[in-house]
């Protein structure tokens, strides 16, 4: 019959219809339905896109549903690209720590005993970032080191390596070989703080003989023959002492002649404005500072917030537990100007029971470190990539920030964190190596140079005291979580931040978001789209098919 042949053929153009309109049942509306799609198809900017020429999945349809049985790592996704309208300099990747800490870099560095301490901090914080010092200290060391970041000047340095007037040449010329330095300050303890007694450098030991015999005193400049500025001399100041004199150190001495800072002309020529710099509402850098969850931490809390910290975080694998719960409760109401960061967490219903408590922010990741162990050793945690997305959807809700910590290894997969609703990237392994990690560099058998780095939850971290925090404090045996290793020689923080920085700007221009507020409109709007990857695309998507090569990270 000619009409049941005229049906059976529109029956799959009706079919196609069905599928991109949800709900529309007849030729008019379909065709009602073509023209909104048409009136549609514009310009980046507007906000309604076409859904036929939409590649890929939202993170909803990849994450969330009732069919996807798998964890997926960042490795396992990649993200499609958008529509540039906007150079790579618009981009800002301003994150966000806390509720009320907001960074214009978005990387903080790991509580870590071989990543974060004071020197680590500084350049965090002068980069835009944050730096959090770790645990693994007395609780009157970790307060020192939370000073000094609160007490850093630009241009000034807070901790100059200062030697006894007993010291031999031989030995000062092994602390010149292992620091680098040519100047050092001569102090009556060889210790920062206390009385001046003169300067020496590597022009007043050049053409001494008799090293082994020979003390520093005998040789130094006296300090009364010294050029020195006094305490509370501002930097302009102190430059226009150093140029007039033309010498190469300048000692900032208090009224008592004690020594409080140095400055190099060396330092001051390198010395660069860092206008992305974290800082406080005094202009003091800003820090963060790691605590467990024993009754005793309460007492290094209170020391730390007299030391000026800004935020603490609890250092926990595990952090779903009544301690850290009461912890963080205590905190916010002892002092509710304090940022707390909870975690780790991977699961919804853990962020929920620390966001209940008042936390500020939540650190999201477990076992998913390159020195981390806890996954294979206790069979418990999340893949990275769906831990991030999951608590950070349900974070937003509440108005509460994640970190995203651990499994990343490139600035890639700090692009692919923020695509999932990170606030910022911690990294560990990232920033290990650098020359403000804490430890000296020594030399493999070929001649690379490394650092050691390792896991907290290792044996050798634990024996430092970080057992607290995978619950460990008590028991006889020690179950290690984590590994002990070495990595390459990375250079200054100063010129790997500014990498990773324009490695961020890049992945998000080709993402057509120049900014992670744009970034996280798209993720939660199902216009950031993502397509999982096969082991062979994963391969493909790396440096293949080469004999050898050379991995240059950036050029200056």
């Amino acid at each position: 019959h000619p009409h049941v042949s005229h049906l059976i053929a529109a029956a799959p153009a009706a079919a196609v219809r069905a599928t991109k309109m949800p709900g529309q049942q007849n030729g008019t509306n379909g065709q009602a339905a073509a023209r909104v799609a048409e009136r549609s198809r514009s310009p980046r900017g507007d906000k309604a896109v076409d859904m036929d020429l939409m590649d890929g999945h939202s993170a909803k349809e990849i994450f969330e549903t009732k069919m996807s049985m798998s964890g997926y790592t960042y490795d396992d996704l990649i993200c499609m690209p958008g529509h540039i309208n906007f150079g790579v300099h618009d981009v800002q990747v301003h994150g966000n720590f806390t509720r009320k800490i907001k960074l214009k870099t978005p990387v903080v560095s790991s509580p870590m005993d071989t990543v974060t301490e004071a020197k680590m901090a500084i350049a965090m914080a002068l980069e835009g970032g944050i730096g959090v010092i770790h645990t693994n200290l007395s609780v009157e060391d970790q307060a020192k080191e939370v000073m000094k970041v609160k007490k850093y000047e630009s241009g000034f340095i807070m901790d100059p390596v200062c030697i006894p007037p007993t010291m031999l040449l031989s030995d000062l010329d092994a602390i010149r070989e292992k620091t680098g330095f040519s100047g050092y300050p001569v102090t009556e303890d060889g210790r920062m703080g206390s009385k001046l007694l003169g300067l020496v450098t590597k022009r007043d030991a050049d053409f001494v003989r008799e090293r082994s015999s020979t003390r520093v005193c005998s040789i130094m400049t006296k300090l009364d023959q010294l050029v020195t500025a006094e305490e509370g001399t501002d930097l302009q100041a102190a430059n226009q002492i150093l140029k007039e004199s033309k010498k190469g150190k300048l000692p900032v001495v208090s009224k008592e002649k004690r020594l409080v800072a140095l400055m190099s002309r060396a330092d001051l020529q390198k010395n660069a404005d860092y206008p992305n710099a974290t800082k406080d509402k005094s202009k003091s850098l800003m820090v963060a500072a790691a605590v467990g969850t024993r009754p005793a931490d309460k007492d290094r809390v209170r020391t730390l917030v007299a030391a000026g910290v800004d935020a603490i975080i609890v250092d926990s694998s595990q952090g779903d537990s009544v301690f850290q719960q009461e912890l963080v409760r205590w905190m916010k109401q002892e002092f509710p100007e304090l940022q707390v960061v909870a975690g780790n967490v991977v699961t919804k219903r853990q962020a929920k029971n620390l966001i209940d408590c008042g936390a500020d922010a939540l650190r999201v990741g477990m076992g998913i470190g390159s020195i981390c162990t806890t996954q294979e050793v206790c069979a418990c945690g999340r893949a990275q990539a769906s831990a991030v997305y999951n608590v950070a959807k349900y974070a937003h809700t509440r108005g509460v920030p994640i970190l995203a910590d651990g499994g990343i290894s490139s600035p890639g997969h700090i692009v692919k964190a923020l695509c999932l609703g990170a606030g910022a990237a911690m990294c560990g392994s990232l920033l290990a190596g650098t020359e403000e990690t804490p430890g000296e560099y020594f030399y493999a058998e070929n001649g690379v140079r490394l650092k050691r780095y390792r896991g907290m939850g290792s044996i050798d971290a634990m024996k430092k005291g970080s057992d607290d925090r995978y619950f460990g404090a008590n028991t006889s045996l020690k179950v290690a979580q984590g590994v002990s290793g070495t990595v390459q020689d990375k250079g200054s923080v100063h010129r790997y931040i500014p990498y990773l920085v324009q490695g961020i700007k890049h992945g998000m221009q080709d993402m057509g978001a120049s900014s992670v507020e744009e970034l996280r409109r798209q993720l939660y709007g199902g216009e950031l789209r993502f397509e999982l990857r096969s082991a062979a695309a994963q391969r493909e998507g790396g440096v293949h098919g080469l004999h050898s090569f050379e991995r240059k990270l950036f050029a200056a």
